[in-house]
């Protein structure tokens, strides 16, 4: 561990290091986004939003904010950061993506709204919603091998997304409880859920997605991230209602190690360098590094 942030008064939602500037950027329950020295540690900037945030992303010098009812947008490559707000969502934003032009956000009313823009200047032009679940987005993913968007619900079910049509093509369901998180590679899927499990997912003939594997934890899982370690190999960091990270090795699914939290985690985001960070419900943003001998 580096590093431990602690100035938000509740649950951290979302961590977010733009390659624009030296800024890490952490959205809370608490309503702010607080603004952090890469260098010095310190909190530059508290932004108070006035209302619960429910996801925070950076996309090259874009940061997009899930608030309840809208999108804020900040251009951080324009003079005082231009801010736009994108009207639509009814109910809180849970989940946000991008992919090429397009932004993707996940509703509390189940609908995932589209904008399309430049993302140069004034960008944002509303597509039509995609609607075909039940209850709450809560979790998005975007694989352009396959051209495919991936969304999770409160209603137990994953939909594929054609990212050209943005027409569902396919409805995974197996789960018992909230699809929580996502992770995607070339023609694999991996679901995680509140019920405990993860499914491990392979694109067939034609396309279609098939429940190959299952792995299980002992409580519900709330977010997974993938990435490399210090030697390279693929990694699963997936966070537990047991308040710890758990480390597996992609090939194997040997568990490696855990990272303990206070609280449960909820948001987990890769830095350069080996750099990765942790925001849990005890309003606490840990940064951590790899280390070549683990």
């Amino acid at each position: 561990m580096l590093a431990r942030l602690e100035r938000h008064k509740k649950s951290v939602v979302g961590v977010a290091l733009s390659l624009a500037s030296d800024k890490l950027y952490t959205g809370s329950r608490d309503g702010t986004v607080r603004v952090w020295d890469c260098n010095s540690g310190k909190c530059d900037r508290v932004i108070n939003l006035g209302f619960e945030i429910g996801s925070l992303i950076c996309e090259g010098s874009w940061v997009f904010i899930g608030l309840p009812n809208v999108v804020r947008v900040w251009n951080l490559s324009l003079e005082g950061n231009k801010e736009f707000c994108l009207d639509g969502p009814i109910g809180q934003v849970y989940a946000l993506a991008v992919y090429k032009d397009l932004l993707f956000a996940g509703t509390a009313n189940g609908d995932i709204l589209l904008w399309e823009g430049s993302f140069e200047a004034n960008p944002f032009a509303m597509v039509a919603p995609l609607r075909e679940l039940k209850k709450a987005v809560v979790c998005l993913n975007i694989c352009s091998g396959v051209n495919s968007l991936y969304s999770g619900s409160m209603d137990n079910t994953v939909k594929v997304w054609d990212l050209e049509t943005v027409q569902c093509k396919q409805t995974l369901n197996g789960h018992k409880d909230v699809v929580m998180s996502l992770l995607s590679w070339d023609q694999c899927l991996l679901t995680y859920s509140l019920d405990h499990t993860m499914k491990f997912w392979i694109a067939r003939e034609g396309g279609k997605l098939e429940p190959v594997d299952m792995h299980e934890e002992k409580s519900g899982i709330l977010k997974v991230f993938g990435m490399q370690d210090a030697k390279g190999r693929p990694i699963v960091l997936c966070s537990c209602n047991d308040n710890c990270v758990h480390l597996y090795e992609l090939d194997s699914f040997n568990e490696m190690d855990r990272i303990f939290a206070e609280n449960k985690v909820r948001e987990i985001q890769r830095g350069p360098n080996g750099l990765f960070f942790t925001g849990d419900a005890a309003r606490v943003v840990t940064v951590l590094m790899w280390q070549q001998n683990k």
